[in-house]
């Protein structure tokens, strides 16, 4: 008898633990935190950017005038150069052998004087070839000169998009340390690449020209603009892993998110137009929590 008495008391403290446990285990909350957007109805403009070179459309070369020994070498490398500036001195060969007897005999000659070599532009020094004493002939390039005057930006423009712009247009040039400048547009080149059907495009600095040749820039080309568009901030949408079908996660309650299939339009640096479907004000549409997540989901909105 005991024996059932001991058995029935450690059944019920059993019963009643269970029990307290029960109790203190709190439910799991399985809603996903998310934040919620609206949609934009001002205008979203529409654009594309291109890269550009920055180059020296003229590049003067300097030749030798004479044939001779170089007497003097007055240029470097990166010196920028005015028109008139002494180069280079020739000295020919007759002139360094005969000189001086020549001039002792009859000194109102003057025989034996340096031939001088000058700039005929203003332009930074981009190529040295020789060295004082070398020996040059008539016609032998000595330098090479970048005409600082021609200095531009040169587009590759497809031929679809030269309706977009036009000759004293007003483009952003946006250079790799994220600074930019403003250029205009001077000129079309007269034939268009036939592989490419590129058309090159002269875009001339406004202001101060501090770019480095050879830099790869962006030109950015206004396409126009919407101005009844849709948008959404660009991490609203999501995509497949083709990116051939977009999607939002639209709120149909309080706490329950839906898939909605998008067709897209234009697309800036951080919006997307919706063409489809149409969208309203009172529309809340999930900007994070909504990756990865089920064509249905319960949310909890930790930011409106």
């Amino acid at each position: 008898m005991k024996n059932y008495i001991l058995f029935y008391m450690l059944l019920a403290v059993f019963f009643t633990s269970c029990k307290d446990a029960t109790v203190a285990e709190k439910p799991i909350d399985v809603r996903v935190p998310v934040t919620l957007t609206t949609i934009d109805t001002l205008g979203i403009a529409s654009y594309i950017d291109l890269n550009a070179t920055a180059t020296y459309l003229v590049k003067n070369t300097i030749k030798a005038n004479a044939t001779g020994y170089l007497n003097s070498v007055n240029v470097a490398t990166n010196d920028l150069v005015t028109i008139g500036k002494e180069l280079f001195s020739i000295k020919t060969r007759e002139a360094k052998v005969l000189g001086n007897t020549i001039n002792k005999i009859d000194p109102s000659l003057q025989f034996g004087g340096a031939i001088r070599v000058r700039s005929n532009t203003n332009g930074i020094v981009t190529m040295v070839n020789v060295q004082q004493g070398d020996y040059v002939q008539d016609g032998d390039v000595l330098v090479t000169i970048n005409d600082t005057k021609s200095f531009a930006i040169l587009l590759s423009l497809p031929f679809e998009l030269k309706k977009y712009i036009a000759i004293g247009k007003q483009l952003t040039v946006t250079l790799p340390d994220a600074t930019s400048r403003t250029a205009t547009v001077q000129k079309f080149s007269p034939t268009v690449d036939a592989a490419s059907q590129t058309q090159n495009v002269v875009l001339k600095i406004n202001g101060k020209q501090d770019i480095p040749e050879n830099l790869i820039v962006k030109v950015r080309i206004n396409k126009g603009s919407n101005a009844k568009s849709i948008s959404v901030p660009k991490s609203a949408v999501l995509s497949d892993e083709t990116e051939t079908k977009f999607w939002i996660m639209k709120m149909i309650n309080a706490n329950t998110a839906i898939k909605i299939p998008i067709t897209k339009g234009i697309q800036t640096e951080n919006k997307i137009e919706i063409v489809s479907p149409v969208l309203t004000l009172e529309d809340k549409i999930l900007l994070t929590g909504n990756y990865g997540v089920a064509d249905t989901i319960k949310v909890k909105v930790v930011k409106k």
